[in-house]
C-alpha cells in the first residue's frame, strides 16, 4: 500500500500530492470551493483549477468550502466510474481532524443520527428521525488544546452534507469556527473552520492498489 505525506496546506494554495493518468489527489485549502458555484465570483474552485491542467478532470466527492484537506479527482470516464462506485459502496476510508468546544465525556464513541436538509435554512442540515438519511460518525479524543478546545479524530462512515458539523454540535461539542452550528463562543474562537480531511484511503481505479494519503493539519 502506497502512502504519501505532505506539509501543511498554505492558505489559498491547492497542493497536489499525487497524479498519474487516472487520478489526481490534492490538499484543498479552507476557503476554496470544491466545484464552481453559479455566481460569477464563485467560479474559482479546486475543480476549475485542476481543469486548467487537464480539462478531463472530473469531481468524485466534495468538501465544504470552509473545510480543508484531501480530495481525489478522476482524470477520465473510466476512473470516474470506478471511484464513484467506491464511494457509493463505502470502500473509501476518510479521517478528519477537528477542534471542538468542550471536553468530551468519553475518549471515543459514535454519533448515529439521521440527517436531512433544513430546506428553509439551506445549506444547513438537521436531525430528523422520520425523514433523515442514516448517518454515522465515529470519534476519538486526541488532545486538549486549552480548557475549552479539544482535538478529535473523526471517522465518517456515511458521507452526508455537513455530517461532522451537525453530529458534533448535536452532542454538545460544536466544531470551532463553524458558522452554521456553533454557539458564539465556539464560532468566534477562530476565523476559520477547524475541520481538516487528514487521511484518505482509496483503491486505484485501474490497478486496484490500495493507496493511502495523509495531509497534516494546518491549524
Amino acid at each position: 500500500m502506497k502512502e504519501t505525506y505532505i506539509v501543511p496546506d498554505c492558505h489559498d494554495l491547492l497542493t497536489e500530492l499525487y497524479r498519474d493518468d487516472h487520478i489526481v489527489v490534492v490538499n484543498k485549502p479552507s476557503g476554496l470551493l470544491s466545484v464552481p458555484g453559479k455566481p460569477p465570483n464563485d467560479r474559482d474552485s479546486a475543480l476549475s483549477r485542476l481543469q486548467k491542467i487537464n480539462p478531463e478532470t472530473r469531481v468524485v466527492h466534495r468538501l465544504d468550502m470552509s473545510t480543508s484537506g484531501l480530495m481525489v479527482f478522476a482524470l477520465n470516464i473510466e476512473s470516474h466510474r470506478a471511484l464513484s462506485i467506491q464511494f457509493q459502496n463505502r470502500e473509501v476510508e476518510k479521517e478528519y481532524i477537528a477542534d471542538v468546544w468542550g471536553k468530551l465525556a468519553s475518549q471515543e464513541g459514535s454519533v448515529d443520527l439521521p440527517l436531512r436538509c433544513d430546506w428553509p435554512n439551506r445549506p444547513k442540515q438537521m436531525v430528523d428521525f422520520e425523514l433523515g438519511k442514516p448517518s454515522l460518525t465515529h470519534f476519538h479524543f486526541l488532545e486538549s488544546k486549552s480548557d475549552d478546545i479539544h482535538r478529535v479524530l473523526l471517522k465518517p462512515i456515511t458521507g452526508r452534507s455537513h455530517q461532522l458539523r451537525v453530529h458534533m454540535a448535536e452532542i454538545g461539542h460544536p466544531i470551532i469556527g463553524c458558522e452554521f452550528y456553533a454557539h458564539p463562543a465556539a464560532r468566534y474562537a477562530s476565523e476559520r473552520l477547524h475541520l481538516h480531511a487528514s487521511r484518505l484511503l482509496v483503491y486505484h481505479p485501474s490497478t486496484r492498489e490500495r493507496m493511502s494519503f495523509v495531509a497534516q493539519v494546518s491549524f
